[in-house]
């Protein structure tokens, strides 16, 4: 059972007993068939005004969605006649004494009446069907009367339900913007912690390529071969891969890399963005790729930089030295593209 489906039982159940009120005859009215119609009619109309479902709205599902408009001008209109019918039928030959029970239920019914549509966010009819009850509540009983047999507490009741409606609604505006507030705040958290297990890898990758080579330079005091010199030299170039594009690199491509400088080629690598936001298996192909062109090169200076281009993932360039003339020509051009584009 829904907290709609109560509420919805609870204003029929009301809707009931002040309809009960207008048949709870002691004396009886000039025209009991007017007033039965009144009774009815307003029945019908709170029947109407609760169940009425408004047509859903292309990309809208919200639950603030007012009731339809027709709905809510037959409880308008429901208000308007009510007053008239029951003053009419209980008129007796000398045309008053229209404060007994049966004859004043129309007070606290179109109250209630308009309490339903200000829950139902019709605020400015409500308002307006209970300004034209008032009216018509104090033309058939007069002022004092009217004001005294519950006007009073139907404007009350019609206040206070828009006052709830009103700090409802801001409540669940605060928690949709409270819930905004949290999902951001969580994809911080999660990118923060993305970033942190990265440099925890990256340590100690570092480590593990470093940590070696400084223990034996420490360990002799600096006095190195010169093979352990070389060692040394490429651990300190892929520490600094390592620190300049860690998104280009995988094992393959260290592997290359690492060839590549074994046969005396000068290796840069440069992680310049346009790499963020790509998935694991496009990343894993453009590795796959930059391996192949490392592997079939044969320069003596290779720059690996990534590319600013939408559809251009990486470019490698490749110099090859003239040793007799010390001039260098371009003989590696490779572009790999983003997959897909």
């Amino acid at each position: 059972m829904t907290v709609r489906t109560v509420l919805a039982a609870l204003a029929l159940a009301f809707a009931i007993y002040q309809a009960a009120r207008g048949l709870l005859w002691t004396v009886w009215p000039q025209n009991p068939g007017l007033l039965l119609a009144a009774v009815i009619i307003y029945l019908a109309a709170t029947v109407v005004t609760i169940f009425a479902v408004p047509r859903p709205l292309a990309g809208s599902d919200s639950p603030r969605e007012p009731m339809p408009l027709w709905a809510a001008l037959v409880a308008a209109g429901t208000v308007v006649i009510i007053p008239s019918m029951t003053g009419f039928a209980v008129a007796d030959a000398d045309g008053i004494a229209r404060t007994a029970t049966y004859a004043t239920w129309y007070v606290g019914g179109g109250g209630a009446l308009m309490v339903v549509l200000m829950v139902r966010r019709r605020t400015w009819i409500a308002w307006a069907g209970t300004v034209v009850l008032s009216i018509g509540a104090m033309i058939w009983m007069g002022p004092v009367q009217a004001l005294s047999q519950g006007l009073v507490g139907s404007i009350v009741w019609v206040g206070v339900a828009h006052l709830l409606v009103f700090l409802i609604d801001r409540a669940e505006r605060d928690a949709d913007q409270l819930a905004e507030l949290q999902a951001v705040t969580s994809a911080w958290e999660a990118a923060q912690e993305g970033r942190e297990r990265e440099r925890r890898v990256q340590l100690q990758r570092a480590l593990a390529v470093g940590g070696p080579v400084l223990a034996r330079v420490i360990a002799m005091h600096g006095l190195l071969s010169e093979a352990e010199r070389r060692e040394a030299g490429m651990a300190e170039a892929r520490l600094r891969d390592e620190l300049r594009g860690p998104r280009l690199l995988d094992d393959r491509v260290r592997a290359e890399i690492d060839a590549a400088r074994r046969r005396g080629a000068q290796v840069s690598v440069f992680d310049e963005g346009g790499l963020e936001g790509v998935s694991d298996d496009d990343l894993s192909q453009i590795r796959a790729e930059l391996a192949e062109a490392l592997r079939d090169s044969q320069s003596n200076r290779i720059i690996i930089r990534t590319s600013p281009d939408d559809s251009v993932a990486v470019t490698v360039v490749g110099r090859l030295v003239v040793e007799q003339t010390d001039e260098d020509s371009v003989d590696l051009w490779r572009e790999i593209r983003h997959p897909g584009r």
